[in-house]
C-alpha cells in the first residue's frame, strides 16, 4: 500500500475537521481528522471533479 500524504484538517466552527491526502499512486484520499485509517478514497481526477461541483454549488443542497 501506497503512504497517504495528508494535508492539514480542514474545519468549520463547530463541527467534524476533515482531512485530504494524496499518494505516489495517483489516488486521493478524504477521512475525518483523528480516523485517517476509515478513509474514502477514488482518483486524484475524481477528488478535482468533487471539489469544483462543491465550490460550484451543486451539494449546497445538503446544507
Amino acid at each position: 500500500m501506497a503512504e497517504i500524504c495528508w494535508e492539514e484538517p480542514f474545519c468549520a466552527e463547530g463541527s467534524a475537521c476533515f482531512r485530504i491526502g494524496t499518494d505516489d499512486q495517483g489516488k486521493a484520499y478524504i477521512a475525518v481528522a483523528g480516523a485517517e485509517d476509515a478513509y474514502v478514497s477514488d482518483s486524484r481526477e475524481a477528488l478535482r471533479a468533487l471539489i469544483h461541483d462543491i465550490k460550484a454549488g451543486k451539494a449546497d443542497h445538503l446544507l
